[in-house]
């Protein structure tokens, strides 16, 4: 008999779920479905209708894990959405599928658990190196903000450790970041300013709009400033492909403090297991990370220059990295509660990570 698992990875703009298949060469999607979050009132009534679409009797009966992938912190089983009125309970969602092996996971986190079985075509080598047996992982995910895990080495495999490091102090390398600190602090109106306002897509909008204000001459941004409506960060990315000075400059120094959160992440989590850059942002500016510039910085690191040009640096690109990870972790979860039943022990027992 098959057994299914359900993975889902939740966002404030976007939520997919769907079904997998284990099967003699791994797991195979069997359906999924694609949400826009808030034309819904609550997570639970969008499962109850993902789970209806299956059939009428909603649940299959082989149903044997379910990992939720979480846009926000998780915190005892509960997870609050970042940026949607939502809250993802583990304990609710195990009794409403009658299942023990459930879990509710950051979204940054849970790719830990994707990446011992990650197909060639769903990243791509950054930085060439020689992953340290049982070094630890490290995940930077650039999104609408920035987010970050460890994967931490151990016996029966890879343990997701959830972080919370974007929101760790900018810290400027030079006096044009210096300034562009200051600026944001006024304009923002805040007593610090978090990395993640500067190294994100919301943090290419800032840089932009910190050129715009010291730029003296007419510049065909100034005029949609106001505008809600309007990606600053994509009309500067598209301005830069255009050779827009001005965009081509907050594109350079984005990628420079991109740099430098990588090289932080990888120092504070001696990454020599790899360091991995995540998040749509990611995918959408793989040629600035690729770049020197990018890598100048992930190297500027002192004395300890040698190790971070060592360690090896890909990039997820996959658009459903999240929801791959997820089912993995839902299959590992599985796997577990199945062994700890037969050998008699907890459900959380004896349970292999990395197959």
């Amino acid at each position: 008999m098959t057994t299914t698992v359900l993975a889902a990875d939740v966002g404030g703009t976007k939520t997919i779920l769907a079904f997998y298949d284990l099967t003699a060469e791994g797991l195979r999607r069997q359906r999924q479905h694609r949400y826009a979050s808030r034309e819904w009132p609550c997570f639970d009534r969008m499962l109850t209708d993902f789970l209806q679409r299956k059939g009428p009797d909603g649940i299959p009966t082989q149903l044997a894990g379910a990992c939720f992938a979480v846009a926000g912190p998780v915190q005892q089983g509960l997870a609050h959405l970042t940026n949607l009125d939502w809250v993802v309970d583990q304990q609710q969602l195990a009794q409403s599928l009658g299942l023990s092996a459930v879990e509710v996971v950051n979204d940054v986190a849970v790719l830990v658990y994707g990446l011992p079985r990650l197909q060639p075509a769903m990243a791509v080598e950054l930085q060439a190196g020689e992953p340290q047996p049982g070094g630890t992982v490290a995940i930077l995910s650039l999104g609408t903000g920035l987010g970050m895990a460890l994967g931490i080495a151990t016996p029966t495999g890879l343990c997701s450790c959830p972080s919370e490091g974007g929101h760790q102090e900018f810290s400027p390398c030079n006096t044009r970041e210096w300034q562009l600190r200051q600026w944001l602090l006024a304009d923002l109106g805040l007593e610090r300013l978090s990395v993640e306002r500067v190294a994100s897509g919301t943090g290419l909008g800032n840089v932009g709009r910190w050129l715009l204000s010291t730029h003296p001459a007419p510049h065909p941004l100034k005029t949609q400033l106001s505008d809600p409506t309007v990606d600053l960060p994509a009309r500067i990315a598209a301005g830069a492909d255009q050779g827009d000075a001005l965009c081509q400059d907050a594109l350079a120094l984005w990628t420079e403090a991109c740099g430098t959160a990588a090289a932080n992440l990888l120092l504070t989590s001696l990454s020599t297991g790899g360091l991995w850059l995540a998040g749509g942002v990611t995918a959408k500016q793989l040629p600035q990370l690729r770049s020197p510039r990018f890598l100048q910085r992930l190297q500027r690191v002192g004395r300890f220059q040698p190790l971070a040009a060592q360690v090896p640096v890909h990039a997820l690109i996959a658009p459903e990295a999240g929801l791959f990870a997820a089912a993995q972790r839902a299959h590992q979860l599985a796997r577990g509660l199945s062994r700890s039943a037969r050998q008699g022990g907890r459900p959380w027992g004896n349970m292999d990570i990395d197959s």
